[in-house]
C-alpha cells in the first residue's frame, strides 16, 4: 500500500512542530488523528468548486490532482492546487479524486447524485482477508477505502461486494474501511467498517473513548452541577440580580468527584461537554424587566480573558486534575468555546475597538438579535460585541486562544458556541492548526447551528467540523410526538435527510434538550405549550412543572429511544436522564440533583442508563447501517445491521397499542429474538420467512437482537 509511505513524508515534516514519537506513530494514532478519514466531496452535474484543506487540512496544497474516472474533469484554480474545480455531466456516481504529493496519492471520495432510499447495503461478514457487502439491488460501481487510499482489491457481483482488508492495517491499532456504491436508481448508504490490527471490529468491547461513533454525551453547565469546593464560592448578592442568575458555586472539583463516584459511567456516558470555563465578569450585566433583574456570567458565555480559567469555577491544576481523571475512567472531555463574542470589558477590545462588527448597520438599525438576515455579523447583546473573524489579525487571535486549551490541557475536542455566527474562514484556520500542530491527538470538534441541512452541512468537511447538532431532528422529533395531529412518517423523513446530507455514519447530535430550551417534559406533559409565546417568562412567574406525568415521562424516554438507537450520537443535558422540568433560561438551569427521585424519576433515570448502555454495548447500534422497515403516523420499524448482527427498534408515539408485521431485509436471518431494553407489554416475535411482528403499548418502545 502507498499510504505508509505518506504518512512516513508527513510525519518527518510535522514531528519538530508537534513532538510525535515514532511509537506514537506505529501504534495508530497518527491514522487516527491527522489522517483520519476525510469526509466525502459532494458535486452535481456542471461544475462545482472546492478548497483542498477542507479534506486535508494539513496540506497547504498538492503536487497535482487527478482522477481515472472519465466522467469527472479536475481544473486547479490555483497554482499550489488548493482550490479546483470538478465538472462532471453524470447524474450519479461513486468515484475519487487522487491528492499527490512526492509521488504518492491519497484519496478523496467524489459522490454524486441523490441517495436513493431503497438503496441500501451492509456488511455481511469478514473472512480470509476480505470483507463482504451485501446489497438489497444490483450494483452498479462500488469504491473502498482504508483510511484515505483507494483499495484496488474491489470485486462488484450482482448484489455483493468484496472488498480486501490491507495488510498495512495489521500495522495499526486502529483505523477504519469505508465503502462507497451506487445502483442504476442512486447511491447506496455507506459502509463503515472500523479494524484493530487489520482485523474488522465485531465485539463493542473492543471499542475504545476516542472512536467518535460510539459516543454518549452529556452536557452540564459547571456553575449549575455540583459544589466539590466552598473554596472558590462567590456571588455578585447586588440586589439588582435575583439569586436564581447569580452564582450557585458548581465548579470543576464537583465534576472530578462525580466522576470518581462513577456517575457518569453507570448512566452509561462516554464523554462530558462542559460549559465555558474562561473567565468572565465579576460584576452584573443584561436586562430583564418582568421580573426585574441584571444577570452574572455564571453560564461561561461572556469572556474577558479567553486562556484564564475563572476563579470561581477553580485552579488550572484543578482541571488538569479532572481531564486526567475523566481520561482514567475511559472518559472524553470536551470543551465549549466561545469565539464568536467577547464581553465589551474585555482588555482585548479595550485595546483593540475596531475588532467588532458594527453595533449599526447602514439603514441606523441596532445589529442586535438579527439571526438570519445578518447572521456573521450580529451581536447578541450591547455587552457581548460580535467579534470580525473575517480579519485576519482578529481569526488569527481567536484560533490560537482556542488551540490554549487542547495545547495546554488535554481535553479531547470542542463543543463551538454560536458556529452559524461564525465565518467559514475561522473554522478552516482552527483546524488546520490543530492539524499542523498535532497530528498524534484525537480531537473532535461540534457546533451549534440553528438552520437547514445546507447551512449546516456547510461546516461539516475534514477541515472544519467533524459535527454539529441535529436540531432539525430534535425539533422535529418534539414536535410530532407531542402534537396529536403530525404523523411518526415526519421524524423518519427527517432521519433519512440528516443521512443523505452528513453521511450514514455521522456523529451529529441528537440531543434531549438543552441549556436553551425549556424542559422537553414540561411540554410534554402539557404544563407548558409547545408555541408558548415566551417560554423564559414562565419560569420567572410560575413553578413550571411536568402536569401528566403518565404521558410527559412516556414521551420524554420515546425522546432518548430516538435518539440513542438512530445514527448520530446522543446527547442528555443535565437533569433529562431523569426528567427536570422547567421552562427555558435560566428556568432550565436549575442546580442538579443527584438524590431524592420520587418513582417517576427513578423510572426514568432507569430507562436513561438502560438505553445508553444497550447502544454503548451494541455494534450494530453505534456502526451499523439504517434502514427503515415500517412507518406509519403512529408506528415506526428500522433496523440496524452490522457484520451479519442486527438490532431491530419499534416505537408508539400515541396513546394507543399498536401491533404490526414488518420484513426485514433478506440478509438478516431471524430465529429467536432477544429484548435488549423495551417498556412493559412490548413484544417482538419472529414469523419465519424473514417478517417480523411487534406489538406495542401506548407510548411504547423496544430493542431487539436476534
Amino acid at each position: 500500500m502507498k499510504l505508509r509511505t505518506l504518512l512516513t513524508l508527513a510525519i518527518a515534516a510535522m514531528m519538530l512542530a508537534c513532538n510525535a514519537s515514532t511509537e506514537e506513530v506505529a501504534n495508530g494514532e497518527f491514522a487516527l488523528g491527522n489522517n483520519a478519514p476525510v469526509v466525502p466531496l459532494g458535486i452535481t452535474t456542471g461544475t462545482t468548486s472546492h478548497y483542498l484543506t477542507d479534506y486535508y487540512p494539513q496540506w497547504d496544497g498538492a503536487d497535482e490532482l487527478t482522477t481515472a474516472d472519465e466522467r469527472l474533469i479536475v481544473t486547479p484554480k490555483s497554482e499550489d492546487n488548493a482550490e479546483f474545480d470538478i465538472t462532471t455531466s453524470a447524474d450519479a456516481l461513486v468515484s475519487t479524486i487522487e491528492v499527490w504529493h512526492d509521488g504518492e496519492a491519497l484519496s478523496i471520495v467524489v459522490l454524486g447524485g441523490a441517495r436513493d432510499k431503497d438503496s441500501y447495503m451492509s456488511s455481511v461478514k469478514s473472512e480470509g482477508g476480505y470483507a463482504y457487502i451485501a446489497a438489497a439491488k444490483p450494483v452498479k460501481e462500488a469504491v473502498a477505502l482504508w483510511q484515505n487510499e483507494r483499495i484496488e482489491d474491489v470485486v462488484v457481483d450482482g448484489t455483493t461486494i468484496k472488498v480486501a482488508l490491507p495488510d498495512d492495517a495489521k500495522s495499526f491499532d486502529r483505523s477504519v474501511v469505508r465503502v462507497f456504491a451506487a445502483s442504476e436508481d442512486g447511491r447506496f448508504n455507506d459502509v463503515l467498517l472500523p479494524l484493530e490490527r487489520g482485523e474488522v471490529v465485531t465485539d463493542a468491547k473492543d471499542i475504545r473513548r476516542q472512536d467518535h461513533q460510539s459516543q454518549a454525551l452529556y452536557s452540564l453547565m459547571i456553575d449549575r452541577f455540583k459544589n466539590g469546593s466552598e473554596a472558590n464560592d462567590w456571588k455578585i448578592n447586588s440586589p439588582e440580580v435575583l439569586d436564581k442568575v447569580d452564582y450557585q458555586g458548581g465548579d470543576i472539583v464537583g465534576i472530578t468527584q462525580k466522576i470518581e463516584d462513577g456517575f457518569f459511567e453507570d448512566l452509561g456516558v462516554t464523554t462530558i461537554w462542559i460549559s465555558p470555563i474562561t473567565q468572565n465578569p465579576y460584576d452584573a450585566w443584561g436586562q430583564n424587566e418582568d421580573p426585574k433583574t441584571k444577570f452574572s456570567g455564571y453560564h461561561g458565555y461572556w469572556p474577558i480573558y479567553n486562556t484564564v480559567v475563572d476563579k470561581r469555577f477553580g485552579t488550572d491544576e484543578e482541571l488538569r486534575t479532572m481531564l486526567s481523571t475523566a481520561h482514567d475512567n475511559s472518559l472524553n472531555v470536551i470543551l465549549d468555546y466561545v469565539a464568536n463574542h467577547m464581553h465589551i470589558d474585555s482588555p482585548v477590545l479595550q485595546q483593540n475597538p475596531d475588532w467588532t462588527t458594527p453595533l449599526y448597520l447602514p439603514d441606523g438599525r441596532e445589529n442586535i438579535a438579527l439571526w438570519d438576515d445578518e447572521r456573521l455579523t450580529t451581536w447578541f447583546d450591547k455587552h457581548i460585541p460580535t467579534l470580525d473573524l473575517e480579519r485576519e489579525e482578529v481569526c488569527q487571535q481567536m484560533t490560537d486562544t482556542a488551540m490554549h486549551w487542547v495545547l495546554n490541557f488535554e481535553f479531547d475536542g470542542f463543543r463551538h458556541d454560536a458556529c452559524k455566527h461564525i465565518p467559514l474562514n475561522y473554522w478552516r484556520m482552527l483546524t488546520k492548526k490543530q492539524k499542523q500542530s498535532m497530528p498524534e491527538r484525537v480531537l473532535w470538534q461540534i457546533g451549534e447551528t440553528y438552520g437547514s441541512v445546507e447551512l449546516i452541512g456547510s461546516y461539516i468537511k475534514s477541515g472544519m467540523i467533524d459535527s454539529q447538532f441535529d436540531f432539525n431532528l430534535y425539533h422535529t422529533s418534539r414536535d410530532v410526538i407531542i402534537e396529536e395531529g403530525r404523523s411518526m412518517e415526519d421524524i423518519v423523513r427527517t432521519v433519512e435527510e440528516s443521512e443523505a446530507a452528513y453521511g450514514s455514519h455521522h456523529t451529529m447530535g441528537n440531543i434531549t434538550g438543552n441549556h436553551d430550551k425549556p424542559r422537553f417534559i414540561s411540554i410534554a406533559g402539557g404544563d407548558m405549550s409547545l408555541w408558548c409565546p415566551d417560554d423564559k417568562a414562565e419560569g420567572w412567574k410560575r413553578e413550571v412543572g411536568v402536569g401528566d406525568k403518565d404521558k410527559g415521562y412516556a414521551r420524554l424516554s420515546l425522546l432518548k429511544a430516538i435518539i440513542t438507537t438512530v445514527p448520530g450520537v446522543p446527547c442528555i443535558y443535565q437533569g433529562d436522564e431523569y426528567g427536570v422540568p422547567g421552562a427555558n433560561d435560566p428556568d432550565n438551569r436549575d442546580m442538579m440533583r443527584f438524590e431524592g427521585y420520587d418513582d417517576y424519576q427513578m423510572k426514568e433515570y432507569a430507562a436513561t442508563q438502560a438505553l445508553l448502555k444497550t447502544r454503548r454495548g451494541s455494534m450494530p447500534l453505534m456502526y451499523g447501517d439504517y434502514r427503515t422497515l415500517y412507518a406509519d403516523d403512529d408506528v415506526w420499524v428500522f433496523v440496524r445491521h452490522y457484520m451479519g448482527d442486527w438490532v431491530l427498534v419499534a416505537m408508539n408515539i400515541r396513546g394507543e397499542a399498536r401491533e404490526v408485521e414488518a420484513q426485514l431485509p433478506s440478509f438478516a436471518q431471524c430465529d429467536k429474538l432477544e429484548a435488549a431494553v423495551k417498556v412493559d407489554g412490548a413484544e417482538a416475535e419472529c414469523l419465519g420467512e424473514g417478517k417480523v411482528r411487534v406489538s406495542l403499548p401506548a407510548y411504547g418502545y423496544i430493542v431487539v437482537k436476534k
